[in-house]
Protein backbone atom coordinates (compact mmCIF):
# COMPACT_ATOMS: atom_id res chain seq x y z
CA UNK A 1 0.00 0.00 0.00
CA UNK A 2 2.66 2.74 -0.21
CA UNK A 3 2.21 3.55 -3.33
CA UNK A 4 -1.21 4.38 -2.38
CA UNK A 5 -0.09 6.15 0.35
CA UNK A 6 2.25 8.49 -1.68
CA UNK A 7 -0.40 8.64 -4.26
CA UNK A 8 -2.92 10.12 -1.21
CA UNK A 9 -0.02 12.68 -0.11
CA UNK A 10 0.71 13.96 -3.77
CA UNK A 11 -3.44 14.50 -4.10
CA UNK A 12 -3.72 16.88 -0.89
CA UNK A 13 -0.69 18.58 -2.22
CA UNK A 14 -2.68 19.11 -5.81
CA UNK A 15 -6.01 19.95 -4.46
CA UNK A 16 -3.77 22.50 -1.76
CA UNK A 17 -1.73 24.35 -5.30
CA UNK A 18 -5.34 24.31 -6.75
CA UNK A 19 -7.03 25.99 -3.69
CA UNK A 20 -4.44 28.23 -3.69
CA UNK A 21 -3.97 29.38 -7.00
CA UNK A 22 -7.59 30.29 -6.92
CA UNK A 23 -7.39 32.44 -3.95
CA UNK A 24 -4.53 33.98 -5.36
CA UNK A 25 -6.67 34.98 -9.30
CA UNK A 26 -9.33 35.87 -6.89
CA UNK A 27 -7.24 38.47 -4.81
CA UNK A 28 -5.74 39.50 -8.01
CA UNK A 29 -8.75 40.35 -9.81
CA UNK A 30 -10.51 41.57 -7.14
CA UNK A 31 -8.68 42.07 -3.98
CA UNK A 32 -10.90 39.73 -1.94
CA UNK A 33 -11.30 36.34 -1.11
CA UNK A 34 -13.41 34.19 -2.98
CA UNK A 35 -16.67 33.40 -0.99
CA UNK A 36 -16.58 29.88 -2.63
CA UNK A 37 -12.95 28.72 -1.87
CA UNK A 38 -13.85 26.52 1.08
CA UNK A 39 -16.93 24.91 -0.40
CA UNK A 40 -13.97 24.16 -3.59
CA UNK A 41 -11.82 23.14 -2.07
CA UNK A 42 -14.25 20.60 -0.42
CA UNK A 43 -15.42 19.52 -4.09
CA UNK A 44 -11.70 19.24 -5.25
CA UNK A 45 -10.78 17.13 -2.13
CA UNK A 46 -13.97 15.56 -2.24
CA UNK A 47 -13.52 14.44 -6.27
CA UNK A 48 -9.75 13.56 -5.63
CA UNK A 49 -11.03 11.20 -2.84
CA UNK A 50 -13.65 9.33 -5.07
CA UNK A 51 -10.88 8.72 -7.53
CA UNK A 52 -8.43 7.96 -4.61
CA UNK A 53 -10.44 5.39 -3.20
CA UNK A 54 -11.50 3.78 -6.30
CA UNK A 55 -7.76 2.96 -7.15
CA UNK A 56 -6.94 1.91 -3.56
CA UNK A 57 -9.94 -0.38 -3.88
CA UNK A 58 -9.98 -1.64 -7.64
CA UNK A 59 -6.48 -0.89 -8.73
CA UNK A 60 -4.09 -1.32 -5.29
CA UNK A 61 -0.98 -1.95 -6.87
CA UNK A 62 -1.03 0.41 -9.55
CA UNK A 63 1.50 3.68 -10.40
CA UNK A 64 0.80 6.45 -7.98
CA UNK A 65 2.33 9.68 -9.71
CA UNK A 66 -0.65 9.43 -12.96
CA UNK A 67 -3.61 10.33 -11.28
CA UNK A 68 -1.91 13.43 -9.15
CA UNK A 69 -0.19 14.77 -12.27
CA UNK A 70 -3.85 15.06 -13.96
CA UNK A 71 -5.75 15.63 -10.86
CA UNK A 72 -2.62 18.74 -10.82
CA UNK A 73 -3.51 20.00 -14.40
CA UNK A 74 -6.78 20.19 -13.98
CA UNK A 75 -7.29 22.08 -11.40
CA UNK A 76 -5.08 24.39 -12.80
CA UNK A 77 -7.14 24.37 -16.08
CA UNK A 78 -9.94 25.02 -14.01
CA UNK A 79 -8.57 27.92 -12.07
CA UNK A 80 -8.00 29.78 -15.46
CA UNK A 81 -11.69 28.79 -16.95
CA UNK A 82 -12.83 30.55 -13.93
CA UNK A 83 -10.98 33.26 -14.39
CA UNK A 84 -11.21 33.75 -18.22
CA UNK A 85 -15.12 32.26 -17.88
CA UNK A 86 -17.54 31.53 -14.65
CA UNK A 87 -20.20 30.68 -16.85
CA UNK A 88 -18.16 27.58 -18.15
CA UNK A 89 -16.03 27.19 -14.76
CA UNK A 90 -19.71 25.90 -13.73
CA UNK A 91 -19.91 23.60 -16.82
CA UNK A 92 -16.49 22.50 -16.07
CA UNK A 93 -17.01 21.42 -12.74
CA UNK A 94 -19.70 19.46 -13.32
CA UNK A 95 -17.60 17.55 -16.27
CA UNK A 96 -14.97 16.77 -13.76
CA UNK A 97 -17.13 15.35 -11.90
CA UNK A 98 -18.88 13.37 -14.42
CA UNK A 99 -15.54 12.17 -15.95
CA UNK A 100 -13.86 10.59 -12.27
CA UNK A 101 -17.24 8.92 -12.62
CA UNK A 102 -16.53 7.38 -15.60
CA UNK A 103 -12.81 6.77 -14.22
CA UNK A 104 -14.60 4.77 -11.50
CA UNK A 105 -16.50 3.09 -13.61
CA UNK A 106 -13.94 2.26 -16.38
CA UNK A 107 -12.01 0.92 -13.09
CA UNK A 108 -15.24 -0.96 -12.11
CA UNK A 109 -16.12 -2.60 -15.51
CA UNK A 110 -13.01 -3.40 -16.83
CA UNK A 111 -11.14 -5.93 -14.06
CA UNK A 112 -8.50 -6.95 -16.45
CA UNK A 113 -7.44 -5.00 -19.56
CA UNK A 114 -6.26 -8.20 -21.59
CA UNK A 115 -10.00 -8.85 -21.61
CA UNK A 116 -10.54 -6.09 -23.88
CA UNK A 117 -8.56 -7.86 -26.91
CA UNK A 118 -11.47 -10.11 -27.44
CA UNK A 119 -13.69 -7.36 -28.90
CA UNK A 120 -11.48 -5.75 -31.39
CA UNK A 121 -14.35 -5.56 -34.04
CA UNK A 122 -16.38 -4.40 -31.49
CA UNK A 123 -14.53 -1.45 -31.10
CA UNK A 124 -14.04 -0.78 -34.36
CA UNK A 125 -17.32 -0.59 -34.95
CA UNK A 126 -17.84 1.60 -32.41
CA UNK A 127 -14.83 3.63 -33.04
CA UNK A 128 -15.98 4.02 -36.75
CA UNK A 129 -19.48 5.00 -35.54
CA UNK A 130 -18.55 7.60 -33.05
CA UNK A 131 -16.09 9.28 -35.77
CA UNK A 132 -19.86 8.98 -37.89
CA UNK A 133 -21.80 10.51 -35.68
CA UNK A 134 -21.45 14.22 -36.41
CA UNK A 135 -21.72 13.82 -40.26
CA UNK A 136 -25.62 12.66 -39.07
CA UNK A 137 -28.21 15.87 -40.29
CA UNK A 138 -30.16 15.81 -37.07
CA UNK A 139 -27.57 15.05 -34.70
CA UNK A 140 -24.43 16.86 -35.86
CA UNK A 141 -23.64 19.99 -35.55
CA UNK A 142 -20.69 22.46 -37.18
CA UNK A 143 -19.22 25.30 -35.16
CA UNK A 144 -16.51 27.37 -36.64
CA UNK A 145 -16.18 25.66 -39.60
CA UNK A 146 -15.53 22.15 -38.23
CA UNK A 147 -18.46 19.54 -37.78
CA UNK A 148 -17.26 17.34 -34.86
CA UNK A 149 -19.97 18.00 -32.35
CA UNK A 150 -23.26 16.34 -31.99
CA UNK A 151 -26.37 17.84 -29.88
CA UNK A 152 -28.50 16.08 -27.67
CA UNK A 153 -30.85 19.11 -26.81
CA UNK A 154 -28.82 21.39 -24.60
CA UNK A 155 -26.17 18.70 -24.22
CA UNK A 156 -22.87 19.20 -27.20
CA UNK A 157 -20.64 16.62 -27.00
CA UNK A 158 -17.39 15.51 -28.80
CA UNK A 159 -17.48 11.68 -29.43
CA UNK A 160 -14.05 11.96 -31.51
CA UNK A 161 -12.45 12.25 -28.48
CA UNK A 162 -13.94 8.70 -27.09
CA UNK A 163 -13.18 7.42 -30.73
CA UNK A 164 -9.50 7.49 -30.18
CA UNK A 165 -9.71 4.98 -27.36
CA UNK A 166 -12.14 2.62 -29.28
CA UNK A 167 -9.59 2.48 -32.26
CA UNK A 168 -6.48 2.56 -29.84
CA UNK A 169 -7.72 -0.74 -28.43
CA UNK A 170 -8.64 -2.33 -31.99
CA UNK A 171 -5.30 -1.26 -33.19
CA UNK A 172 -3.65 -3.05 -30.01
CA UNK A 173 -5.48 -6.41 -30.72
CA UNK A 174 -5.29 -6.93 -33.90
CA UNK A 175 -1.82 -6.05 -34.57
CA UNK A 176 -0.69 -8.08 -31.76
CA UNK A 177 -2.05 -10.85 -33.54
CA UNK A 178 -0.91 -9.68 -37.22
CA UNK A 179 2.70 -8.37 -35.50
CA UNK A 180 4.76 -11.33 -37.35
CA UNK A 181 3.02 -10.89 -40.68
CA UNK A 182 3.46 -7.17 -40.51
CA UNK A 183 6.89 -7.43 -39.50
CA UNK A 184 7.59 -8.77 -43.25
CA UNK A 185 8.14 -5.87 -44.41
CA UNK A 186 11.81 -5.81 -43.50
CA UNK A 187 12.90 -9.39 -45.51
CA UNK A 188 12.03 -7.42 -48.65
CA UNK A 189 7.87 -7.40 -49.49
CA UNK A 190 4.96 -5.91 -48.59
CA UNK A 191 2.20 -7.76 -46.13
CA UNK A 192 -0.56 -8.99 -48.02
CA UNK A 193 -3.58 -6.80 -48.21
CA UNK A 194 -6.12 -9.12 -46.47
CA UNK A 195 -3.49 -8.58 -43.22
CA UNK A 196 -3.47 -5.26 -43.36
CA UNK A 197 -6.74 -4.81 -44.52
CA UNK A 198 -9.02 -4.28 -41.27
CA UNK A 199 -6.12 -1.79 -39.75
CA UNK A 200 -6.32 -0.05 -43.05
CA UNK A 201 -9.98 -0.15 -43.06
CA UNK A 202 -9.95 1.66 -39.76
CA UNK A 203 -7.47 4.02 -40.06
CA UNK A 204 -8.79 5.33 -44.02
CA UNK A 205 -12.45 6.10 -42.58
CA UNK A 206 -11.36 7.93 -39.39
CA UNK A 207 -9.19 9.98 -41.86
CA UNK A 208 -12.04 10.18 -44.35
CA UNK A 209 -14.00 11.38 -41.38
CA UNK A 210 -12.31 13.66 -39.84
CA UNK A 211 -11.43 15.52 -43.82
CA UNK A 212 -14.88 15.67 -44.01
CA UNK A 213 -15.31 17.61 -40.60
CA UNK A 214 -12.65 19.76 -41.14
CA UNK A 215 -10.23 18.81 -38.03
CA UNK A 216 -7.43 18.24 -39.66
CA UNK A 217 -5.92 18.10 -36.31
CA UNK A 218 -7.35 15.10 -35.02
CA UNK A 219 -6.75 13.57 -38.46
CA UNK A 220 -2.99 13.62 -37.48
CA UNK A 221 -3.51 12.50 -34.27
CA UNK A 222 -5.46 9.17 -35.62
CA UNK A 223 -2.74 8.76 -38.30
CA UNK A 224 0.35 9.45 -36.21
CA UNK A 225 -1.58 7.16 -33.52
CA UNK A 226 -1.62 4.24 -36.47
CA UNK A 227 2.07 4.34 -37.86
CA UNK A 228 3.65 4.84 -34.16
CA UNK A 229 1.87 1.86 -32.99
CA UNK A 230 2.82 -0.15 -36.71
CA UNK A 231 6.25 0.59 -35.39
CA UNK A 232 6.14 -0.73 -31.96
CA UNK A 233 4.41 -3.79 -32.86
CA UNK A 234 6.32 -4.36 -35.41
CA UNK A 235 9.89 -2.94 -34.61
CA UNK A 236 10.43 -1.98 -38.44
CA UNK A 237 11.51 1.69 -38.95
CA UNK A 238 10.39 1.21 -42.57
CA UNK A 239 6.74 2.01 -41.48
CA UNK A 240 8.24 5.27 -39.90
CA UNK A 241 9.57 6.18 -43.63
CA UNK A 242 5.98 4.66 -45.19
CA UNK A 243 4.27 7.20 -42.84
CA UNK A 244 6.21 10.24 -43.36
CA UNK A 245 5.78 9.88 -47.06
CA UNK A 246 2.19 9.45 -46.93
CA UNK A 247 2.28 12.33 -44.05
CA UNK A 248 4.09 14.40 -47.00
CA UNK A 249 1.60 13.58 -49.37
CA UNK A 250 -1.82 14.06 -47.04
CA UNK A 251 -0.73 17.90 -45.97
CA UNK A 252 0.27 18.13 -49.74
CA UNK A 253 -3.34 17.24 -50.59
CA UNK A 254 -5.41 19.08 -47.82
CA UNK A 255 -3.47 22.37 -48.25
CA UNK A 256 -4.65 22.14 -51.77
CA UNK A 257 -8.21 20.95 -51.04
CA UNK A 258 -8.64 23.05 -48.16
CA UNK A 259 -8.86 27.06 -47.65
CA UNK A 260 -8.90 26.87 -43.76
CA UNK A 261 -5.75 24.32 -43.94
CA UNK A 262 -3.98 27.40 -46.53
CA UNK A 263 -4.83 29.69 -43.90
CA UNK A 264 -3.21 27.46 -40.87
CA UNK A 265 -0.04 27.11 -42.95
CA UNK A 266 0.02 31.13 -43.56
CA UNK A 267 -0.14 32.61 -40.46
CA UNK A 268 2.19 29.70 -39.20
CA UNK A 269 4.70 31.09 -41.51
CA UNK A 270 4.26 34.86 -41.43
CA UNK A 271 1.00 35.80 -39.08
CA UNK A 272 2.17 39.60 -39.15
CA UNK A 273 0.40 40.12 -42.35
CA UNK A 274 -2.39 39.28 -40.90
CA UNK A 275 -2.67 40.58 -37.43
CA UNK A 276 -6.19 42.35 -37.81
CA UNK A 277 -8.27 39.19 -38.92
CA UNK A 278 -6.49 35.79 -39.09
CA UNK A 279 -3.54 36.39 -37.33
CA UNK A 280 -4.95 38.05 -34.50
CA UNK A 281 -5.57 34.46 -31.77
CA UNK A 282 -2.12 33.27 -32.70
CA UNK A 283 -0.39 36.74 -32.30
CA UNK A 284 -2.45 37.81 -29.48
CA UNK A 285 -1.05 34.12 -27.60
CA UNK A 286 2.32 34.91 -28.28
CA UNK A 287 2.40 38.40 -26.62
CA UNK A 288 0.76 36.80 -23.91
CA UNK A 289 3.70 34.94 -23.74
CA UNK A 290 5.98 37.19 -23.81
CA UNK A 291 4.42 39.72 -21.55
CA UNK A 292 4.37 36.70 -19.03
CA UNK A 293 8.25 36.49 -18.79
CA UNK A 294 9.87 34.12 -16.28
CA UNK A 295 7.49 34.77 -13.56
CA UNK A 296 4.75 35.57 -15.31
CA UNK A 297 1.95 38.82 -14.68
CA UNK A 298 0.54 37.21 -11.30
CA UNK A 299 -2.64 35.07 -11.26
CA UNK A 300 -5.49 37.59 -12.28
CA UNK A 301 -3.06 40.32 -13.19
CA UNK A 302 -2.80 39.81 -16.54
CA UNK A 303 -5.09 40.34 -19.76
CA UNK A 304 -5.66 36.74 -20.95
CA UNK A 305 -9.10 37.97 -22.10
CA UNK A 306 -8.20 39.68 -25.33
CA UNK A 307 -6.85 36.38 -26.91
CA UNK A 308 -9.78 34.68 -28.82
CA UNK A 309 -11.05 30.98 -27.30
CA UNK A 310 -8.22 31.36 -24.70
CA UNK A 311 -10.64 29.09 -22.24
CA UNK A 312 -10.29 26.30 -25.07
CA UNK A 313 -7.43 26.56 -27.92
CA UNK A 314 -5.10 28.86 -26.24
CA UNK A 315 -5.10 28.04 -22.35
CA UNK A 316 -1.83 27.43 -22.53
CA UNK A 317 -1.33 30.98 -23.67
CA UNK A 318 -3.16 32.39 -20.37
CA UNK A 319 -1.17 30.39 -18.35
CA UNK A 320 2.16 31.73 -19.69
CA UNK A 321 1.13 35.06 -19.47
CA UNK A 322 0.05 35.06 -15.62
CA UNK A 323 2.75 32.03 -14.50
CA UNK A 324 5.36 32.66 -16.98
CA UNK A 325 8.02 30.39 -18.12
CA UNK A 326 7.77 28.43 -14.66
CA UNK A 327 4.47 27.95 -14.60
CA UNK A 328 4.19 26.61 -18.79
CA UNK A 329 7.42 24.64 -17.93
CA UNK A 330 5.59 23.15 -14.79
CA UNK A 331 3.11 22.12 -17.16
CA UNK A 332 5.15 20.69 -19.90
CA UNK A 333 7.25 18.46 -17.26
CA UNK A 334 3.83 17.49 -15.93
CA UNK A 335 3.18 16.76 -19.00
CA UNK A 336 6.54 14.50 -19.43
CA UNK A 337 5.80 12.83 -16.58
CA UNK A 338 2.44 11.17 -17.59
CA UNK A 339 4.12 10.28 -21.02
CA UNK A 340 7.04 8.77 -19.17
CA UNK A 341 5.39 6.50 -16.93
CA UNK A 342 2.90 5.66 -19.49
CA UNK A 343 5.98 4.39 -21.41
CA UNK A 344 7.31 2.62 -18.84
CA UNK A 345 3.86 0.98 -17.78
CA UNK A 346 4.29 -0.33 -21.50
CA UNK A 347 7.85 -1.59 -20.82
CA UNK A 348 6.82 -3.36 -17.90
CA UNK A 349 3.55 -4.97 -19.14
CA UNK A 350 4.36 -8.72 -19.97
CA UNK A 351 1.33 -9.12 -22.20
CA UNK A 352 2.24 -8.39 -25.76
CA UNK A 353 -1.65 -6.22 -25.84
CA UNK A 354 -1.52 -4.58 -22.47
CA UNK A 355 2.10 -3.14 -23.55
CA UNK A 356 0.95 -2.24 -26.56
CA UNK A 357 -2.13 -0.42 -25.95
CA UNK A 358 -0.40 1.20 -22.89
CA UNK A 359 2.32 2.51 -25.76
CA UNK A 360 -0.70 3.75 -27.55
CA UNK A 361 -3.04 5.41 -25.08
CA UNK A 362 0.43 7.58 -23.94
CA UNK A 363 1.04 8.35 -27.84
CA UNK A 364 -2.37 9.96 -27.45
CA UNK A 365 -1.96 12.10 -24.30
CA UNK A 366 1.79 12.94 -25.35
CA UNK A 367 0.86 13.87 -29.04
CA UNK A 368 -2.35 15.63 -28.39
CA UNK A 369 0.15 17.83 -25.75
CA UNK A 370 2.21 18.34 -28.00
CA UNK A 371 -0.18 19.55 -31.16
CA UNK A 372 -1.21 22.37 -29.17
CA UNK A 373 1.32 23.05 -27.67
CA UNK A 374 3.50 23.52 -30.82
CA UNK A 375 0.61 25.50 -32.32
CA UNK A 376 0.12 28.16 -29.69
CA UNK A 377 3.95 28.76 -29.88
CA UNK A 378 4.10 28.65 -33.21
CA UNK A 379 6.23 25.46 -33.49
CA UNK A 380 3.08 23.89 -35.61
CA UNK A 381 0.06 25.10 -37.59
CA UNK A 382 -2.80 25.73 -35.33
CA UNK A 383 -5.07 22.51 -34.92
CA UNK A 384 -7.80 23.29 -32.14
CA UNK A 385 -7.51 20.04 -30.26
CA UNK A 386 -7.70 20.49 -26.77
CA UNK A 387 -5.11 20.47 -24.36
CA UNK A 388 -5.49 17.19 -21.91
CA UNK A 389 -7.45 17.93 -18.56
CA UNK A 390 -6.55 21.64 -18.45
CA UNK A 391 -8.99 22.85 -21.41
CA UNK A 392 -12.36 23.77 -20.95
CA UNK A 393 -14.25 20.49 -22.68
CA UNK A 394 -16.66 18.14 -21.14
CA UNK A 395 -15.98 15.15 -23.74
CA UNK A 396 -12.00 15.76 -23.77
CA UNK A 397 -11.83 14.98 -19.80
CA UNK A 398 -14.35 11.98 -19.87
CA UNK A 399 -12.04 10.60 -22.44
CA UNK A 400 -8.96 11.22 -20.67
CA UNK A 401 -9.97 10.15 -17.61
CA UNK A 402 -11.43 6.81 -19.28
CA UNK A 403 -7.38 6.78 -21.03
CA UNK A 404 -6.11 7.22 -17.88
CA UNK A 405 -8.36 4.39 -15.94
CA UNK A 406 -7.28 1.91 -18.90
CA UNK A 407 -3.70 2.82 -17.89
CA UNK A 408 -3.87 2.29 -14.10
CA UNK A 409 -5.52 -1.01 -14.87
CA UNK A 410 -2.71 -1.87 -17.10
CA UNK A 411 -0.11 -0.90 -14.38
CA UNK A 412 -2.06 -2.90 -11.80
CA UNK A 413 -2.13 -5.74 -13.93
CA UNK A 414 1.47 -6.28 -14.56
CA UNK A 415 2.50 -5.16 -10.90
CA UNK A 416 0.20 -8.00 -9.49
CA UNK A 417 1.33 -10.61 -11.50
CA UNK A 418 4.88 -9.71 -10.65
CA UNK A 419 3.91 -9.44 -7.23
CA UNK A 420 2.55 -13.20 -7.55
CA UNK A 421 5.66 -14.01 -9.62
CA UNK A 422 8.30 -13.05 -6.84
CA UNK A 423 5.99 -14.90 -4.11
CA UNK A 424 5.93 -18.21 -6.18
CA UNK A 425 9.93 -17.98 -6.30
CA UNK A 426 10.30 -16.83 -2.62
CA UNK A 427 7.68 -20.26 -1.84
CA UNK A 428 10.10 -22.32 -4.20
CA UNK A 429 13.20 -21.46 -2.80
CA UNK A 430 12.00 -22.15 0.91
CA UNK A 431 10.88 -25.34 0.03
CA UNK A 432 14.40 -26.02 -1.43
CA UNK A 433 16.32 -24.99 1.42
CA UNK A 434 13.91 -26.87 3.81
CA UNK A 435 14.46 -29.76 1.89
CA UNK A 436 17.95 -29.19 2.01
CA UNK A 437 17.94 -29.16 5.45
Amino acid sequence: MRRRTTELGLLVLAAVITAAAYALASLGKSATLPANLVPLLVVILGLLAVAHLAVRRLAPAADAVLLPCAGLLNGIGYVFIARLNPHLSGLQATWTALAVAAFVGTLLVVRRARDLERYRYSFMLLGIGLLLMPLLPVLGENINGARLWVRFGSLTFQPGELAKIAVSVFFASYLVERSELLADIGHGHLPSLRVLGPVLLAWGVSLLVMTAERDLGSSLLFFALFISMLWVATDRPAYLAIGAGLFAVGSLFAYRAFAHVRIRVTIWINPWPHAANIGYQLLQGLFALGSGGFGGSGLGLGTPNVIPAAATDFIFAAIGEELGLLGTAAIVVAFLVMVGVGLRIALRADNPFEKLLAAGLTTILGLQSFIIIGGVLRLLPLTGITLPFVSYGGSSLLANYILLALLLRISNDNAERHQRAAAEEARVAEETRIGAA
